[in-house]
């Protein structure tokens, strides 16, 4: 992709919203550096953070630089936009512990280290770190009026509900977070989502007060909503974190797999790497297979935040999960947490180590030293329907014995009861 291409790409992929006019012609210019915020409210990235990285990313392909910015200031003083009410504050220890865990993720994310347009990180902190309340008050707030800060929507949206004057600060600090990545990197274009372009635009006419001859930019995307309207980035149990001790890679790569259908070519759009001559090619060739199309999007993505041997791994425990046609081998092979991961997913149950010490028959085993079964003619009936298996092997009487040696890497047994009942039992 060409640096002329970046505005193009964005509108061929719907993510374009607003932009200032001449940004295309600056693009054309030469590399240029522009850059996003991102304020550590959680100790990991998620999928809504998600949209401006993969805008980061589409820059950054596209020839130029990316600039990440870590708000280790304005992440004291909470951003108001998108929010009925004011954020709850955290400590300085939690942001600075958040900081390091987004800056370890940034850093698989893009390019930091190589070519012309290797991507800068910054911390904002920087910027304040030496300045006093005076200093801010006139070399900042004095270019600024309060006429012109109601008149942003994040701030009109909470004038009923009531805003802190921390919060009503909150675009000062970002525009002067522009201001100072303009004279410092020669940053001249600042990226983010719609909500933010108040935010944005305040940087920039504080630029052109207080550089002379300066011209900076603008450019957003669309706030991502399913089809429902809700917001992308949560499902039923909460927001989807890129760290895997927050949200599992199954539960990621799962997420991706349900997405409604009718939100699959903007998801195609917004997340995939594929050119959109070929995302428009898959969905012709499979317009009535939206499953597969979600596969390859799950894949996709899912190698790329966790790696290849995890989305294997991934893809192994969905195939035991949903796959008729797993074979006690393939049982076999799964790496303890891949069994860990099933345990997570279908009905568990605990058993201490000693009582296969010994040989116990099947239904006792089923019955009095876990309830996978109510009874043992429930497992007698099971079995006569040639239901039963163990390990995905079928069990053909209730007195069956099953000891240790059943246990796969001394710890697992999958029990099934015909194709949609299965259970983990675990021995400690």
């Amino acid at each position: 992709m060409a640096a002329l291409d970046f505005l193009e790409e964005l509108k061929r992929r719907n993510m374009l919203q607003d932009h200032t006019p001449g940004l295309d012609e600056h693009l054309k210019s030469g590399m240029v550096t522009g850059y996003i915020g991102f304020d550590p409210t959680a100790p990991s990235l998620g999928l809504g953070n998600y949209v401006q990285i993969m805008l980061l990313s589409l820059f950054q392909r596209s020839g130029h630089k990316p600039l990440v910015v870590m708000g280790g200031a304005t992440g004291r003083i909470g951003d108001p936009s998108g929010k009925d009410k004011e954020r709850e504050l955290k400590t300085i220890e939690e942001l600075e512990k958040n900081i390091q865990a987004q800056i370890n993720q940034f850093r698989k994310l893009l390019n930091f280290d190589s070519g012309p347009n290797a991507a800068i990180l910054v911390n904002n902190f920087d910027f304040y770190k030496e300045m006093n309340v005076l200093d801010f008050l006139r070399n900042v707030g004095k270019h600024t009026t309060i006429n012109y800060m109601l008149s942003k929507e994040s701030v009109k949206k909470r004038l009923e509900t009531g805003i802190s004057y921390t919060e009503f600060t909150y675009q000062l600090l970002q525009a002067y977070d522009f201001h100072c990545l303009y004279k410092d990197f020669d940053c001249r274009l600042q990226m983010g989502g719609s909500d933010q372009w108040g935010n944005i635009i305040a940087g920039t006419d504080f630029i052109s007060k207080t550089i002379p001859g300066a011209k900076a930019y603008a450019v957003t995307t669309p706030l991502l909503t399913k089809s429902d309207g809700k917001k992308f980035g949560k499902s039923e149990e909460g927001n989807i974190w890129l760290d895997p001790s927050m949200t599992s890679p199954y539960k990621f790569y799962q997420f991706w797999l349900n997405c409604d259908d009718a939100d699959l070519p903007k998801l195609l759009r917004y997340f995939s790497f594929r050119s959109c001559d070929e995302i428009e090619s898959l969905e012709n060739s499979y317009s009535s297979d939206a499953r597969f199309l979600k596969q390859l999007l799950a894949a996709e993505i899912t190698e790329r935040i966790h790696g290849t041997e995890v989305l294997r791994s991934v893809e192994r425990v969905s195939e035991l999960l949903f796959s008729k046609d797993c074979t006690a081998e393939f049982l076999k092979e799964m790496k303890p947490d891949e069994l860990v991961q099933v345990g997570h997913e279908i009905p568990k149950f605990t058993i201490p180590r000693s009582v296969l010490e010994q040989p116990v028959e099947v239904a006792s085993l089923l019955t009095e030293h876990c309830q996978i079964f109510p009874s043992k003619s429930e497992v007698r009936r099971a079995i006569q329907n040639n239901a039963l298996t163990i390990n995905k092997i079928k069990i053909s009487q209730p007195d069956h014995l099953i000891n240790k040696e059943d246990l796969l890497h001394g710890h697992f047994m999958m029990v099934e009861n015909g194709k949609k009942n299965k259970n983990m039992l675990i021995c400690e």
